[in-house]
C-alpha cells in the first residue's frame, strides 16, 4: 500500500518551472533517496512532500489524504502529526538540553514526556548526552538529537534533507546505520542527498534534472 503519491505535480515560481509533471509513489516502509544537481528541484520536491509548500497543480496524497489543497494552518497540523523532519543545519534550540529539544517536538504534538524523550535519545545512542546543550555536542551528536526529535511523535514518514552534509565520514556512517535500523523496523524514509554512497543504501533512488523526474534507480541487491 502506498504511503505517498505525487500525481502530475508541478510547481512554478513566476516563469520558473521548479517541478514539472512529477509522478511518484512511495510504499509504506520504503526507503527512497532523491538526488539531482543544484537547481534540479530537490528542495522544492522536499518542501511539497514535507507539507511546507503546495504544488501549483497536481495532487499529493499522504497517508490516504490529498494534502495538496490544504490551508497553511492545516498543513502545519499534518506536518506535525505525519512527518518527522531532519535538517542539514540541525535547527536545535541552543539554550535547551538534548532531551528538552526532543521534548519541544512533543509539546506541539501532545504532551512533553521526558521518559519518552530519553527513550528516543537512547535509540540513537545518546542517552548519556541527554543533559548536554547543543554547544556541548559534536556535529554528529547534534544530528542524532535531530533524528530523535523527528522520531518522538511516531511519524508515518521520516523526511531528511542532506542529513550527512555537515558530518565527517565516521558520523555519516553512524547516521546511516540509524536509518538502516529505522527501515528494518518498518519506518518509511525519504532522504534528499547529493552523496551517491548515501543514496545507494536506499531501496530506490529518484534522480531529478531541470525539475523533471529523469530516472528511478532500483538499488536493492538480488
Amino acid at each position: 500500500m502506498n504511503l505517498l503519491e505525487l500525481k502530475d505535480v508541478c510547481k512554478s515560481y513566476g516563469r520558473v518551472n521548479a517541478l514539472q509533471n512529477i509522478n511518484l509513489s512511495v510504499k509504506r516502509g520504503e526507503w527512497l533517496a532523491i538526488m539531482g544537481p543544484s537547481g534540479s528541484g530537490k528542495t522544492t520536491m522536499m518542501n511539497i512532500i514535507g507539507c511546507m509548500d503546495k504544488p501549483s497543480s497536481g495532487e499529493v496524497i499522504l497517508d490516504g489524504a490529498d494534502v495538496s489543497r490544504e490551508s497553511s494552518r492545516n498543513l502545519t497540523v499534518i506536518r506535525r502529526d505525519k512527518i518527522g523532519l531532519i535538517f542539514q543545519q540541525f535547527h536545535l534550540i541552543n539554550y535547551l538540553t538534548a532531551v528538552e529539544n526532543v521534548m519541544a517536538a512533543q509539546y506541539y504534538h501532545s504532551m512533553p514526556d521526558e521518559k519518552e524523550a530519553l527513550e528516543a535519545l537512547e535509540r540513537v545512542g545518546l542517552a548519556d548526552r541527554a543533559k548536554h546543550l547543543p554547544g556541548q555536542l559534536s556535529g554528529g551528536e547534534q544530528q542524532r538529537v535531530c533524528i530523535a526529535r523527528a522520531l518522538i511523535n511516531n511519524p508515518a514518514l521520516i523526511l531528511a534533507d542532506e542529513p550527512t552534509g555537515n558530518l565527517d565520514e565516521a558520523n555519516e556512517h553512524i547516521v546511516i546505520d540509524i536509518f538502516k535500523k529505522l527501515h528494518a523496523q518498518g519506518g518509511a524514509l525519504i532522504v534528499v542527498t547529493h552523496d551517491p554512497e548515501v543514496a545507494e543504501d536506499a531501496q530506490r533512488t529518484v534522480v531529478l534534472e531541470h525539475g523533471r523526474l529523469s530516472r528511478i534507480i532500483n538499488n536493492e541487491k538480488t
